[in-house]
């Protein structure tokens, strides 16, 4: 059974019924037919206009998705997590009705279909995995979104992807991430962008379940962060955020997130890009980040970033330092993307007064007459970790590379393949190597 959400209800926090109607069919047939649905449900009379259907665009994606990691280090339970899937994401997105508030509904409805995994092998993010530890047949969920247009002001209240510098979806599996809650983007002013919104749930990218929101606690590294809570999960977290792009090579901006009970947070960044000389530039991209407790936590830190890259034509190279400060590590809702600078493949850096530097180079193949390949390279230390009075300074250390093909023309057209390598290893928790093959495509509907 397809479920479509009505305005009231969308942006509610799902009671199990409604789970069991839009996550939880009970075959794979069943979440099939739904995905399929998708477009119908959408079709609501009230909004059939010109604009709402003329604007509207829909694509299906497909990613194929191998993973392993070895584990290294001495303490580890196994020896590697090894898992393959396929994932489906229907993705649409309407226009607006005609009036002075247009209104539009968004939607994304995805599928992962497991295609190798074990109890002895699951856990790499891929597939779910049971109280028995073994990954499922399948998986699936979908999500709508209301919204509301008024001059150059968005409403949304649903399912969101949210990309920003307090908040930020993370969409390095099978399947995003997303949230439930309502956002407000208003661009008026020419050049300024303002943010703001409050979130209730997650839903992780190996979950069909919306859930209440944590602070990433580091448990792949334990006694590094430094956080203590009197409680562990919050329904609430609010934000608001101010970017003004003052011309085209310096961008600045503000940001605030709040997880209600846990941590405040202040972030401020600016982006310069300077022209050089025909196919010369040096960007520059400075962060600082002030996190503290709301009243359930000990969060208390100072996140400082440096990024600078120098480009030339089809080359990059890139060093980095990031140094963390305080009582704690650095504070974000637990399994998303921080914005951090040495944020990478597996590692964040963001111990407690942990420094660290990075060295990167990428190249565009384009430059060569060879469009879609790209390369990319880099290694990150950190070092000065406070791993407690008891135990010696943490040092780790980690090496990516990433090597990417889109198919620019004939039947494989927008066909991509990307691998990616890494290695990582420190002297406390997690030590591993790990491989990523993805190979996906994307399909416009209309």
């Amino acid at each position: 059974m397809l479920y479509c959400a009505s305005l009231e209800q969308i942006g509610r926090t799902p009671t199990r019924t409604h789970e069991e109607l839009i996550i939880m069919s009970t075959t794979p047939l069943a979440r099939a037919v739904a995905l399929a649905a998708l477009g119908s449900c959408l079709t609501l009379p009230s909004l059939a206009q010109a604009e709402f259907i003329k604007d509207s665009k829909a694509s299906i994606e497909a990613r194929n998705f191998y993973m392993n990691r070895d584990f290294r280090q001495d303490t580890a339970t196994k020896n590697k997590a090894e898992e393959w899937a396929q994932g489906f994401l229907l993705r649409f997105e309407s226009g607006y009705t005609e009036g002075t508030v247009g209104f539009g509904v968004d939607a994304i409805g995805a599928l992962g279909l497991k295609l190798d995994s074990s109890p002895d092998r699951a856990g790499t993010g891929l597939l779910p995995v049971g109280d028995s530890g073994k990954a499922p047949d399948d998986y699936s969920e979908l999500g709508a979104t209301v919204k509301a247009r008024i001059s150059k002001s968005t409403l949304k209240i649903g399912t969101l992807l949210p990309k920003l510098p307090s908040i930020s979806a993370n969409d390095s599996r099978l399947l995003p991430q997303s949230f439930q809650g309502g956002w407000l983007n208003s661009q008026e002013i020419g050049g300024l962008t303002f943010d703001a919104g409050q979130l209730n749930r997650i839903n992780n990218r190996d979950s069909s379940n919306n859930q209440t929101m944590v602070l990433n606690g580091g448990t792949a590294k334990p006694g590094t962060r430094g956080f203590a809570l009197a409680n562990g999960d919050s329904d609430e977290f609010n934000f608001a955020g101010l970017s003004y792009k003052w011309n085209d090579q310096l961008t600045t901006g503000y940001n605030y997130g709040a997880l209600d009970g846990l941590y405040k947070q202040h972030i401020v960044n600016l982006v310069h890009v300077l022209p050089i000389a025909d196919k010369q530039t040096l960007k520059t991209d400075l962060r600082f980040a002030r996190s503290t407790d709301d009243g359930d936590s000990n969060v208390d830190n100072k996140a400082f970033g440096a990024m600078f890259t120098y480009a030339l034509s089809g080359h990059s190279f890139g060093i980095g330092y990031q140094k963390m400060s305080g009582d704690t590590g650095y504070a974000y809702i637990g399994g998303t993307d921080p914005f951090l600078v040495n944020y990478v493949q597996i590692g964040d850096f963001a111990n407690k007064d942990e420094q660290s530097w990075q060295a990167r180079y990428d190249f565009n193949f384009a430059s060569v007459g060879i469009p879609g390949l790209t390369f990319m390279t880099r290694y990150l230390s950190g070092d000065n970790i406070d791993r407690g009075a008891a135990a010696s300074e943490g040092k780790e250390w980690e090496r990516d590379t990433d090597i990417a093909y889109v198919f620019q023309e004939g039947p494989l057209k927008n066909l991509g393949v990307k691998w990616r390598n890494a290695t990582t290893r420190a002297n406390f928790g997690n030590s591993y190597d790990e491989n990523r093959l993805i190979v996906s495509y994307t399909l416009p509907l209309f």
